[in-house]
């Protein structure tokens, strides 16, 4: 059932990839648009460069992979950081910090680390956003399991249609460590960043119509095998479709679910 009576157009105008494998956007883009082969080798950790240099060491994985496709992608839309409201999605924010804490406190609570523990909370990376970029606009923190890309995507584009203004999506999840290893399934780093609008931008890269439809057994779009191999395992891994379309240019249908029974269903003409 389609929940949208009037279908809305939105416009993709920046976006960023990061992943061990899909090293930033430029050669994310050839390496899913099947015109290169991707990197026998995993880039190291990103080094964020909105941070200053003491708390881009000391950063957990969450807040490095998920600052350096937000400021990738305001830089592809040639938007100022600071301007843009925000959405962060991901699965349980950073799991290895949890599991440390629970180990910790379930040893030796009174040896927890207090920097630790104010990097545990869920919204940490959207913290260090706002702080490093100096953006005192709104900014949501959100979690959906595994369809967390997807709900991010939703709100996001709820917010660009009712503000009528830029949002700055950024959707990201390491791996899993400890015991919550094998409830909250997630391996590697990943990141992806959309600017999303309702109108069209200095850099505008694609246009998407988007319509919401509901179902008990709604089927999301997968990437080529090839490239879903890249980020496999990885609780945002659903964000791929959406940014492989991007990159293979064209135009192409791509559904990706905000829940078990809520998915988007989006045409997406790259121009």
């Amino acid at each position: 059932m389609n929940l949208l009576a009037n279908t809305p157009r939105l416009y993709v105008n920046g976006v960023a990839l990061w992943s061990p494998r899909l090293p930033g956007w430029e050669r994310a883009r050839r390496i899913l648009a099947g015109l290169e082969p991707a990197p026998a080798e995993s880039a190291p950790r990103p080094a964020p460069e909105l941070l200053p240099p003491t708390e881009r060491r000391r950063a957990p994985d969450t807040v490095a992979v998920a600052l350096e496709a937000a400021l990738a992608a305001c830089k592809s839309a040639g938007l100022p950081p600071h301007s843009l409201p925000c959405v962060f999605s991901s699965m349980h924010g950073d799991l290895a910090i949890t599991d440390y804490m629970c180990a910790t406190l379930a040893s030796t609570p009174a040896l927890v680390s207090p920097t630790k523990f104010h990097n545990s909370v869920h919204n940490a990376a959207a913290g260090y956003w706002t702080i490093a970029a100096e953006c005192t606009r709104p900014y949501t923190s959100l979690s959906a399991g595994d369809h967390s890309f997807g709900a991010g995507l939703l709100e996001t584009c709820m917010q660009a249609l009712s503000a009528h203004e830029n949002i700055l999506l950024v959707a990201y999840d390491i791996d899993a460590r400890g015991p919550l290893a094998a409830v909250a399934l997630s391996k590697h780093l990943l990141s992806a960043a959309l600017v999303v609008s309702p109108e069209r931008g200095t850099n505008t890269l694609a246009a998407f119509e988007l319509r919401l439809v509901t179902g008990e057994a709604l089927t999301p779009s997968g990437a080529r095998a090839e490239n879903a191999a890249l980020v496999a395992g990885n609780s945002t891994e659903s964000c791929l479709p959406f940014m492989e379309a991007i990159a293979r240019g064209g135009t192409h249908d791509v559904l990706t679910l905000a829940t078990p029974t809520l998915g988007l269903d989006t045409r997406i003409e790259v121009f």
